[in-house]
């Protein structure tokens, strides 16, 4: 029987940094779905679609296929044969993806690759309702935070690191608004599993939180 973990939590909490560190920690597969939706939100962008237009997004949705591969060990996501695992990454993209997952025309397209990839392999994986939808039979899992400010901040350090000239009191609200909609959306919206261990990263190092998980990956074992 594989072996799964399941890593929820709001935008900005560290959850890729952290599952990566993990999987290689582990020997484990990650499977980053947050890529998954911020492709196809990609491809809602390229064909100009607002992310409120629910309608024109579900039909849309029909013609994009999202795929995952692995290169030297590393995650590459390719959207209609293209990888776009390079393109993915922007304020524009992350919005779009996180108001166009509260569909569920957007959710199903995603929902099987996931967990085929699950029954098959020992994987971890993060998002925002691994725990408590996609995998809900997950041996473990956490829910990953940090406050707004400490997220905020995170963040605007990783944009100027990219010699982007950044507003923090603008990526507070976008996190703040990303918050909102994922704990409100009708579909499987965020929130911490019943069985899902809290984990709070604000004063907490990467190196501590991988060392948390693994623990608790042990004593599953």
């Amino acid at each position: 029987m594989s072996m799964n973990i399941a890593i929820d939590g709001p935008a900005g909490a560290g959850k890729s940094t952290i599952a990566k560190r993990v999987a290689k920690e582990m020997g484990y597969i990650y499977v980053d779905t947050g890529a998954m939706y911020r492709s196809l939100a990609l491809y809602f962008i390229r064909l100009g679609i607002d992310k409120d237009d629910e309608a024109r997004i579900s039909e849309a949705v029909k013609d994009a296929d999202v795929t995952i591969k692995y290169v030297n060990g590393e995650q590459q996501v390719l959207l209609n044969d293209e990888n776009v695992t390079g393109l993915i990454r922007t304020e524009e993209v992350g919005n779009m993806a996180s108001a166009s997952s509260v569909y569920s025309s957007v959710r199903s397209k995603l929902l099987d690759l996931q967990r085929n990839l699950a029954a098959s392999n020992d994987v971890i994986m993060d998002g925002r309702d691994i725990g408590t939808c996609v995998l809900p039979n997950a041996q473990v899992k956490v829910f990953l935070t940090a406050s707004v400010d400490t997220r905020a901040d995170r963040r605007y350090k990783e944009l100027v690191e990219k010699g982007e000239n950044p507003d923090l009191d603008k990526i507070k609200k976008d996190i703040e608004e990303r918050d909102y909609r994922d704990s409100h959306r009708e579909n499987a919206p965020l929130r911490q599993a019943d069985d899902a261990t809290l984990v709070d990263s604000s004063n907490m190092s990467i190196e501590e939180v991988v060392d948390a998980i693994i623990n608790l990956c042990k004593d599953k074992m």
